[in-house]
């Protein structure tokens, strides 16, 4: 899975969807308090390479914590988190759970695991 490409990606119920370009050779998983009880794979995106295709402040809920420098958003019908976004030393970015991106599959990736105890 080395190829850049453009995914659609979204929650379960569909409210909330996103194409991003993205390629899947790096992704991670992280085991920051709130990601090992989620258990995305993640990849992650600069804001040109990323695009919400529906989905607003109503559809979207906003949590953050210990830092609050990452925003988790998710789909408050569902509750799924298919993406987030924060702010680092190269500006912003979006982090996408690769669960939930369109035909990929998440068994032939081999994610590397970064310690987010420090954020």
């Amino acid at each position: 899975m080395g190829e850049t490409k453009t995914y659609a990606g979204g929650c379960h119920c569909g409210k909330v969807r996103y194409e991003a370009t993205t390629d899947l050779a790096q992704v991670i998983t992280c085991n920051c308090s709130h990601c090992s009880m989620r258990a995305p794979i993640l990849t992650f995106v600069p804001p040109e390479q990323f695009k919400l295709v529906c989905g607003d402040e109503a559809e979207l809920g906003d949590y953050q914590f210990n830092k609050k420098n990452i925003h988790h958003l998710f789909c408050q019908q569902c509750g799924v988190e298919s993406f987030a976004w924060g702010t680092g030393p190269s500006g912003k970015m979006y982090a996408l759970n690769v669960r939930c991106l369109e035909g990929v599959d998440v068994s032939a990736l081999s994610p590397m695991q970064v310690d987010g105890k420090s954020r």
